[in-house]
């Protein structure tokens, strides 16, 4: 289940409750969630929360003997992800400000602390699926120790009293309290049901308690940094999560000697996601910011360093290459494409809304060149969705939209469109209407 590509948390549910009658007064009802604690099942999750634990920590022997403190302490944070093969930290658009050195496990928007009890907002950047933001700092539980959830006690069979905190994701306005109130009082009462020990920072545990409208989900954390970091260690301004852009890629059917181009590839998530999990294909990044092509050849090269651990000495080439170009001007033969998979600018962190105008159907127009008539495809996320819109009306000719997919980034609310390149020859020239 670490391996998944296209998840960015795990956690194991304890219990769902798919229509839960909140009280109309706030003590009532946090009274009522407290009581909630003893009447749920805990034996088999905890369980399930052990035999995760009991693999990264395999995981993390393993690795200790062949890295450097410093790399260690980097990569250590990542264990859990660790046992999907090429995972690094891949960030997605909101993140890297929060996140930038990955080396800090606490997940960013951790920031809501309460007494004894922490608890995190869903924040509007997690809403698009509170399950994944719980899943969220999941591993994070199980750091600590090897110990036995049931019982408290070691493997050596000493007592040792686990440490936890519970993070509650509400959303919704019918609530009467806060996700604050919820967690410090849920947290209580686990506190007292396991007797166990209310740590914010260094838990062994890490419970959720998951609350939308009527909907509760209280679940165990698997993952302890979001599995989307998996691939990126030189963050831009609006790095895509590995997790979309693996599902980006995906929705495009990549077959075996495809050539796979990224025409803005920013910091490379989509390319290096494109060749880590379509090798028989070959990708080519580009983008025209010097600094966006450094940070995406210093991404690759991470990489290579990473296979080359796992292989001892020698290192495993990958099929992609980064270049510096002008999108409007792509050194491609015409028709030699046949996937284009892109993150376009939102007009928001990088250009302008209005400069989209004139982007987009030059990028749109310049892309149906390279790609070949008939079978090449586009997928484009985009937030400025009129503009694009716009554009694709415009270019109506060469390009046919397939399928829209709505898609949350960072808060945002984003449009990924598929696109099917026309029989229709695309002019060389580069007259605009």
């Amino acid at each position: 289940v670490h391996r998944l590509r296209s998840v960015d948390n795990l956690f194991v549910v304890v219990q769902e409750f798919k229509d839960y009658q909140f009280k109309e007064n706030k003590e009532d009802a946090l009274k009522d969630l407290e009581d909630l604690v003893k009447k749920l099942p805990w034996t088999d999750p905890l369980k399930v929360w052990e035999l995760n634990n009991s693999l990264k920590k395999k995981k993390t022997k393993r690795k200790k003997h062949n890295l450097q403190s410093t790399a260690s302490r980097e990569k250590l944070n990542d264990d859990g992800e660790e046992e999907g093969r090429d995972q690094k930290d891949a960030s997605k658009q909101e993140d890297c400000a929060q996140n930038t050195a990955g080396v800090e496990p606490v997940s960013g928007q951790d920031t809501e602390k309460t007494q004894g009890v922490a608890s995190r907002n869903g924040g509007g950047e997690e809403e698009e699926d509170n399950e994944q933001s719980d899943a969220k700092d999941e591993l994070q539980a199980g750091s600590g120790s090897e110990t036995k959830a049931g019982d408290g006690k070691t493997s050596e069979g000493e007592a040792k009293v686990l440490k936890f905190r519970v993070t509650c994701n509400r959303a919704g306005d019918k609530h009467s309290f806060t996700s604050n109130e919820a967690a410090r009082d849920f947290g209580g009462a686990v506190q007292e049901h396991f007797q166990w020990k209310a740590d914010m920072t260094n838990f062994d545990v890490e419970v959720l308690l998951n609350i939308h409208n009527n909907e509760v989900v209280v679940g165990i954390a698997l993952t302890e940094e979001s599995l989307h970091r998996r691939n990126i260690t030189h963050f831009g301004p609006t790095t895509l999560r590995s997790t979309l852009a693996y599902g980006m890629l995906r929705l495009c059917d990549p077959q075996p000697t495809d050539i796979i181009v990224d025409p803005m590839c920013g910091t490379g998530a989509i390319p290096i996601e494109g060749a880590t999990e379509w090798p028989s294909c070959y990708h080519i990044a580009g983008d025209n910011n010097p600094q966006a092509v450094k940070r995406a050849a210093n991404n690759i090269c991470s990489l290579l360093k990473k296979n080359e651990n796992k292989e001892s000495s020698t290192s495993l080439g990958i099929p992609l290459d980064i270049v510096q170009w002008d999108i409007c001007n792509l050194p491609l033969r015409t028709g030699s494409v046949d996937i284009i998979v892109s993150d376009m600018p939102f007009g928001k962190r990088i250009g302008s809304k209005k400069k989209n105008w004139d982007l987009y159907p030059a990028c749109l127009m310049e892309m149906g060149r390279i790609c070949t008539p008939g079978t090449g495809r586009a997928v484009l996320l985009t937030q400025d969705k009129k503009c694009f819109a716009k554009a694709l009306s415009r270019m109506g000719h060469i390009w046919r939209k397939g399928q829209t997919v709505w898609v949350n980034v960072g808060g945002l609310h984003a449009a990924v469109y598929l696109l099917k390149r026309t029989w229709e020859r695309a002019e060389e020239k580069r007259s605009f209407w």
